[in-house]
């Protein structure tokens, strides 16, 4: 008879959490400044600037599914996946500020060019780092509930940062009469503060090969040693699990939506609203109840489910981003209402789906008798790359296809009236219809407690100072 299964320790879901610090901060910022960034202080049109931070982000896109085979790989040869995820917390900072390092005299060609190959090496330190740190959770505990409150903290600290990133990172760059000068101050303590918070994460990665769980399935190498090798085993992850195919599906329809309302918070802020500081006001407003809500959202999904609370919070997500096409006639700080109880909903859309994606991995090891967390995990950050990445270039295509002005520097434009509606369209109707969309994709997901709770008990929990 196996002993049941005791709660992972304090030390290691704060830890893990804080990892939320670096990943919060790298998905934010960029994403809330970087198109903006070369638009309207380096001069890019705003198609080409969308083609240089999707470009980035493909290239994440294709790389993701081979650090997850190769991070695997690693954890059968040495029994942890903590190396890479040091590689990539050492790594990120630095190309974080070479990326707002832009030298004086550049043209916006050049400076285009500049900031996509500083970018595209910043992207690629992050998935280094993450995709191992999405695999752990399915290791560190096999709890359908431990799940949720290893992830619900992960969450809190997650929303936590970006408010942080999204409110203090305008705060720092507008404290400057010089632009150049304020967007290099901003990535330099950013950076710094991103490549710490990974650090700390990395500490919750086993030492050595003892694993904690001494009926997890075996930790087989996957045999190949290629970049096809690693996408052969994260599409065979896709082939083989449903609950994946679903639950990525939803989630990467949901990264569009808030990749598109990420990007477009400085624009409403300042075209529709006329305030550029208002940026700020926005991101508090959004982050200040999901802080709240992220826990609640654990309590709910213990009585009815992750699932059923995952249905919920997409669907009031979609109802409160809709209200936001009253801005075309209405502008004003009422706005700050929806996008509280968008905030609300969101930490549920992430709390919610990244506690699940364990129960995924896990229920495929006991289904299929191999560790491929890894290619899950690289498969899945490849997705939620895609989704953010794309809600950036929906948003510089709604923009260029509605006659948005771009500036350089201290240029003053003016906006038309229809410029001002895509703005306001691609914050509010768009992302509502992709929520409602990721709808269909949450209701087939096909896993329960009933179906996490049959897999094998755990004998063991990770002590905390096996975990270190």
């Amino acid at each position: 008879m196996t002993a049941p299964e005791r709660p992972l320790p304090r030390g290691v879901v704060a830890r893990y959490a804080i990892g939320s610090i670096g990943t919060g901060g790298f998905a934010t910022l960029p994403g809330l400044v970087l198109v903006y960034y070369l638009t309207d202080t380096l001069g890019v049109a705003a198609l080409a600037a969308g083609l240089v931070v999707t470009a980035a982000k493909i290239w994440d896109v294709v790389i993701d599914p081979f650090i997850g085979e190769r991070s695997d790989r690693a954890l059968a040869r040495t029994g942890s996946r903590r190396t890479w995820m040091l590689v990539g917390a050492a790594l990120i900072p630095v190309g974080f500020v070479l990326t707002f390092a832009i030298p004086a005299g550049l043209g916006p060609v050049a400076s285009g060019i500049w900031v996509f190959v500083a970018f595209l090496a910043t992207a690629t330190a992050f998935s280094v780092f993450q995709v191992p740190y999405l695999a752990l959770p399915a290791e560190l505990t096999a709890g359908y509930d431990d799940r949720t409150r290893l992830l619900t903290w992960r969450v809190v600290v997650l929303t936590l940062a970006i408010l942080a990133f999204g409110a203090g990172g305008p705060e720092i760059r507008d404290a400057f009469d010089d632009e150049h000068v304020g967007y290099l101050v901003m990535a330099v303590v950013a950076g710094l503060a991103i490549g710490v918070g990974m650090l700390v994460a990395a500490t919750t990665a086993p030492r050595s090969a003892t694993s904690t769980r001494t009926d997890a399935p075996a930790r087989t190498a996957a045999p190949g040693r290629s970049l096809r090798d690693g996408y052969r085993e994260g599409f065979a992850a896709l082939r083989r699990s449903a609950a994946f195919r679903t639950l990525l599906a939803a989630f990467v329809l949901q990264g569009l939506a808030t990749g598109l309302m990420l990007a477009g918070a400085q624009y409403v802020a300042t075209w529709v609203l006329e305030s550029q500081s208002a940026v700020t006001l926005l991101f508090a407003a959004l982050i200040a109840p999901a802080v709240v809500c992220a826990p609640l959202w654990g309590i709910l999904s213990r009585r009815i489910g992750k699932e059923r609370g995952f249905a919920i919070a997409t669907a009031v997500f979609a109802v409160a981003a809709l209200s936001l096409v009253g801005l075309l006639w209405a502008p004003g700080a009422w706005v700050y209402v929806p996008v509280g109880i968008a905030g609300a909903a969101y930490a549920g859309m992430q709390s919610l789906p990244m506690a699940m994606l364990p129960d995924v991995i896990s229920h495929d090891a006991a289904t299929n008798g191999a560790d491929r967390a890894g290619s899950f995990s690289g498969v899945w950050t490849a997705g939620e790359t895609a989704g953010m990445a794309l809600g950036a270039t929906l948003l510089t295509v709604t923009l260029a296809a509605t006659g948005y002005v771009e500036s350089a520097g201290a240029d003053v434009v003016e906006q038309s009236g229809a410029a001002i509606a895509g703005i306001v369209i691609a914050f509010s109707v768009v992302p509502a219809a992709l929520a409602a969309l990721s709808l269909v994709a949450v209701r087939r997901y096909p896993l329960g407690r009933a179906d996490i709770d049959a897999e094998p008990a755990v004998t063991a929990a990770p002590a905390e100072g096996g975990l270190r």
